[in-house]
């Protein structure tokens, strides 16, 4: 039998074999050692992002992410998508924050009130108004 250099080998082709396979194995142990976590990419060009990723970026299905080329391969980062009607003014922010402070003291109205207080106002200009 002929090693790799072409010298004849007195070696049995078995031990190549179980050489061959504990090569296979280490590399499979050094990949493993690594802890990167591997996706896979899907007949439609789907990624799968391994879940411990998803957890640890709040990542749920239907949410955006951006793709980024980079010199060793493809940065992917989570993407918030803001609608520009979505945006508040200056006002809304302030108003926003008022009412959340009323809301932690306790002053709020619940929607089942609200419309109570509704239905009576309306009531009572039917009948001023007949």
């Amino acid at each position: 039998m002929m090693n790799l250099s072409g010298a004849k080998s007195t070696e049995p082709a078995l031990d190549v074999v179980r050489r061959s396979d504990n090569l296979k194995n280490m590399g499979a142990k050094i990949a493993a050692s690594t802890r990167e976590p591997i996706g896979r990419l899907g007949q439609r060009r789907q990624v799968v992002i391994p879940k411990e990723l998803c957890e640890t970026l709040h990542l749920r299905e239907g949410d955006f992410v951006a793709f980024a080329k980079q010199p060793n391969g493809v940065l992917i980062k989570p993407k918030r998508i803001v609608d520009p009607d979505d945006v508040l003014t200056a006002e809304e922010r302030n108003l926003l924050k008022k009412a959340e402070g009323q809301m932690r003291r306790g002053k709020y109205v619940t929607l089942a009130g609200l419309e109570h207080e509704l239905d009576r106002q309306r009531r009572g200009r039917s009948h001023k108004t007949a």
